[in-house]
């Protein structure tokens, strides 16, 4: 996929998920994690909008897309923590006027 201005944003940032014993809150490891879904727009092969994802740390992004495992949480619990840090990652979007209102 095609880098963005807000995918690349992402570099450097802090993660906005930060999931408990999971965040390893490196920001040298933070990428744009989308949203996944039907409902998204997502698709075989087709990422969702970038106005739906989040500022993501290595480990908080290989819970969310299921490459790794927790049994401290529930699927629909990680899901709206990645809502919460997309909600979050929207803020500081506006704030850096990658995205206008």
């Amino acid at each position: 996929m095609k880098q963005t201005k807000i995918t690349k944003s992402a570099k450097g940032e802090d993660c906005a998920i930060r999931i408990p014993n999971v965040c390893n809150r490196n920001n040298e490891t933070t990428i744009f994690a989308h949203l996944s879904g039907v409902r998204f727009g997502h698709g075989m092969a087709h990422k969702v909008d970038n106005i739906f994802g989040a500022y993501s740390c290595s480990k908080c992004h290989d819970l969310i897309d299921g490459r790794t495992n927790s049994k401290e949480f529930t699927k629909d619990e990680i899901r709206l923590m990645h809502m919460d840090g997309v909600i979050e990652t929207q803020m500081r979007l506006i704030e850096k006027g990658l995205i206008k209102i």
